[in-house]
């Protein structure tokens, strides 16, 4: 049998992952506590251990996973920043990630946001469960004609695209690696970061968080950026700077915003906080624009998506534990 500990664990991965593993040999320990230097303690004995987005994997951490006999840290996510890479290989760990979940996923929930957003559908939802009617103060705008501005273009920047593409918008893009057989398949016009800015009515992110990206939304793009620019993130919530976000929202300068992540999420998203006091000031204050639209890290959150994950990492815990093969593109390390 092959003992494998799951961190900060929801119904959903419990379903997803008992389904996936039938018949593998693999038991699972399912915990709630999100990894860090304190509750590694609580993976001893497993040969694997499975972390989400919000867990802290830095070498201290790592240290006492290894000291503890686990082999594989499997990352039931694609973005790999919380965890120290440089450790893992020091310390003979193998650290795997599932690259490619569900791209369409993340895209249309990117779409979502900005429909709901742009045609201010919580709004209006809720005025009419209070018998309010009114149209006054929802007014939208029509995406046909206008221009979006995609930052990164791996798989999930290219579907939003293609469907952004889909409303008759102009689309442009920036990517370090661009892909220019698809951009002429899909007439979408790749461009450089500041004609991009400049030019765009909605950007979306679909980038990951190295140090180069770090803030790549910041004070001096915001006021690049045309006047009432509508932003999207459902990538890393650290590509956004939130303090000078928060001062462009107050100006007008960015005219709305569509968030599926928070760069200081740790500890608040994917938990249930209400009737508490929300401590990040700078969150609560974004709670309080009525252009702003937040919803909790689920753009991942389709049925496809939780198959593929669970699907994944079954099969690399299996193949770490009898040195098999791992999946293409999912080892990083």
């Amino acid at each position: 049998m092959i003992d494998a500990v799951v961190f900060d664990t929801k119904p959903y991965d419990r379903e997803s992952l008992e389904k996936a593993s039938a018949n593998s040999g693999i038991t699972w320990r399912f915990l709630e506590p999100r990894l860090s230097t304190e509750t590694a303690v609580l993976a001893k004995g497993a040969h694997t251990a499975c972390i989400f987005v919000n867990d802290r994997a830095d070498r201290p951490c790592l240290e006492v996973l290894a000291n503890l006999g686990v082999k594989h840290i499997a990352l039931r996510c694609a973005g790999f920043n919380a965890i120290d890479l440089d450790a893992a290989k020091a310390l003979h760990l193998t650290v795997t990630r599932v690259p490619a979940y569900s791209p369409y996923a993340v895209a249309e929930h990117a779409v979502a946001l900005l429909l709901a957003l742009n045609r201010k559908i919580p709004r209006a939802n809720n005025r009419v469960r209070d018998l309010n009617f009114s149209l006054n103060g929802l007014v939208g705008f029509d995406l046909h004609g206008k221009t979006a501005g995609i930052v990164g273009t791996g798989r999930i920047g290219q579907i939003t695209g293609q469907i952004l593409r889909g409303f008759g918008m102009r689309v442009l893009a920036y990517d370090p690696f661009p892909n220019p057989e698809w951009a002429a398949a899909n007439q979408i016009e790749y461009t450089d970061t500041t004609t991009l800015a400049r030019q765009s009515d909605i950007i979306s992110l679909h980038t990951p968080l190295t140090a180069e990206t770090h803030h790549i939304i910041r004070k001096e793009t915001l006021q690049m950026m045309k006047p009432g620019v509508i932003l999207i993130n459902v990538s890393r919530g650290a590509l956004i700077d939130t303090t000078a976000l928060i001062d462009a929202l107050k100006t007008g300068q960015v005219g709305g915003v569509a968030l599926d992540v928070y760069e200081e999420e740790e500890g608040v998203f994917f938990e249930d906080l209400s009737g508490q006091i929300l401590h990040d000031d700078e969150l609560a204050r974004l709670l309080t624009f009525p252009n702003v639209l937040i919803t909790s890290h689920q753009a991942f959150l389709t049925q496809e998506a939780l198959a593929e994950i669970a699907r994944v990492t079954v099969a690399n815990t299996q193949a770490t534990a009898t040195h098999s093969p791992l999946l293409p593109g999912t080892s990083l390390t």
